[in-house]
């Protein structure tokens, strides 16, 4: 298994278990260092494990948020603790995370990865209709791999301070609806232009 899906893999079972003991920020980093000691012996550096926990949980209130107006049929009490936290995951991930490092198809291939591994029999479909839709109304940044075009357009700071490629990372759910707008608009002057 690729070291950073390893690493993601043991950021979500991580997740899960602070979820199941009652979302104790305190205990996060206890719960991380057992997992990483049980399903990777000898990883030195699990850093990656660490900042996507601990991204995950600071941005808690707004995730959850976003995944009762994306799956609004699907209480978030009703969501299975997996299939929660992976979307959790998934969407600190596509929101919050550094394109640079992680493109968003990439964190969205990752989280219906860790469905059909961890989840049950229609945790990939959910999982893939929920990110997809935000990917969407996101406005599909790097979509067709315009990496380069997108940084110049979108030169936000990432929660690590960097720059990264991300786009409406700040802005949160608020910036979701504007940018759908404008996708819109832009498929609406591509399709006026043929």
């Amino acid at each position: 298994m690729a070291n950073r899906h390893l690493q993601r893999s043991i950021a979500m079972q991580s997740l899960f278990e602070w979820d199941f003991q009652g979302c104790h920020n305190d205990k996060a980093d206890e719960i991380v260092a057992r997992n990483v000691k049980e399903f990777a012996p000898g990883m030195d550096d699990y850093s990656f494990v660490t900042s996507l926990v601990d991204g995950t949980m600071k941005n808690k209130k707004s995730i959850d948020e976003l995944i009762g107006k994306c799956a609004p049929e699907w209480p978030l009490d009703q969501v299975t603790a997996i299939d929660r936290n992976i979307l959790r995951l998934g969407i600190y991930e596509l929101m919050y995370g550094n394109y640079g490092e992680v493109p968003p198809k990439v964190s969205i291939n990752e989280a219906i990865e860790l469905a059909k591994t961890f989840g049950g029999e229609s945790s990939a479909r959910f999982v893939n209709g929920v990110l997809g839709t935000i990917y969407r109304e996101m406005g599909e940044p790097m979509k067709d791999d315009e990496s380069e075009k997108h940084k110049e357009k979108n030169p936000v700071k990432s929660p690590n301070g960097d720059h990264g490629a991300g786009s409406k990372k700040d802005k949160d759910l608020e910036a979701i609806p504007e940018k759908a707008d404008e996708s819109k608009k832009k498929d609406k002057k591509i399709a006026e232009d043929k």
